[in-house]
């Protein structure tokens, strides 16, 4: 069975759900294998989880350079395993970093690109969701290796054991002539709440929340539920949330087990992420928002009276 190879996406060692979900996809095109690019020690803390979810192999990229230039040692790595191991599609998680390193990873390798797949199948085909969701189309690489960016949250992780053999992977140094070097690092305050693009649940708001003052409503069921905050992009031009928490085609694409959109009017663009979300809860005033046409469960009423009620209902069932 040919070997796939999977991109981890990570955080000092700790692995993050859109690797699991990629390990998942994989398995129906061969033989899933881990290459985890990073600082020396970083493949063994990774090691453990990743064959939970299947990994046969993990390549071990390591370096002191890999963590200080953007992009270049990732595309290194995937192309200094592909080829040794000649694997029959290369996945990438279709995040801002993971596109540029696909697409210059299918340049290098002379392959075809297949960008933001929602689904993969046995026979090397991807499904896409094209023009902000409005169509659903199947493509397939024409020539090389597959290289394949996956959607975050488009597939669902299921664990499986594999052997999670580590090897070593030898990472030529970078060329500071043609590579941009990281010259400094800052953690994003997020607080206590999940991370948006990891969260089982998200709350959004949007232009209908009014100001950035009455965003409190849209925190307070989140933290309610235990949930992520979201912004449409409107709410976020409006000053209404900072930019990192915008989910739509310019911003994150979200798919949670519960997305509630509160004063979301749900143009296309917000729609492409996140209609995948597995149930959508709609609040807003007009009964017209196109919102409601992908939602599960829609209220048509003002979100000032609808949030704090369910806020309110969810700490009395918490209770």
């Amino acid at each position: 069975m040919a070997e796939v190879l999977v991109l981890v996406d990570h955080v000092d060692g700790e692995v993050k759900k859109v690797t699991y979900e990629l390990l998942t996809a994989a398995r129906a095109l061969g033989e899933p294998s881990a290459v985890v690019v990073g600082a020396p020690g970083t493949a063994g803390k990774a090691r453990e989880s990743l064959a939970s979810y299947g990994a046969a192999k993990v390549y071990a990229a390591e370096s002191e350079d890999a963590t200080g230039y953007l992009v270049t040692p990732k595309v290194d790595a995937l192309a200094a395993v592909a080829d040794q191991a000649s694997p029959a599609a290369v996945l990438v998680p279709a995040t801002s970093e993971g596109k540029e390193v696909s697409g210059r990873l299918a340049a290098r390798l002379g392959s075809g690109w297949l960008v933001d797949a929602v689904g993969v199948g046995a026979d090397g085909t991807v499904e896409q969701s094209v023009f902000g969701g409005a169509f659903s189309v199947k493509a397939k690489a024409a020539k090389g290796v597959a290289v394949i960016s996956v959607r975050p949250g488009a597939v669902e992780a299921e664990q499986a054991e594999g052997a999670g053999a580590e090897e070593s992977v030898s990472l030529p140094a970078a060329d500071p002539a043609k590579a941009a070097r990281i010259t400094g690092v800052e953690p994003v305050v997020g607080g206590d709440r999940p991370e948006l693009t990891e969260a089982s649940i998200v709350v959004s708001g949007g232009r209908g929340v009014g100001s950035a003052e009455k965003f409190e409503v849209v925190e307070k069921l989140a933290d309610a539920l235990g949930a992520a905050v979201g912004a449409s992009r409107a709410a976020v031009d409006s000053g209404y949330y900072p930019a990192q928490f915008q989910v739509g085609q310019t911003g994150k694409t979200v798919s949670p087990q519960l997305y509630v959109a509160l004063g979301i009017s749900g143009a296309i663009q917000h729609r492409a992420g996140m209609q995948t979300s597995k149930t959508i809860v709609a609040v807003n005033k007009d009964p017209e928002a196109p919102i409601f046409e992908i939602a599960d469960f829609g209220v048509v009423g003002d979100l000032f009276n609808v949030a704090p009620q369910l806020t309110e209902e969810v700490a009395k069932r918490k209770g």
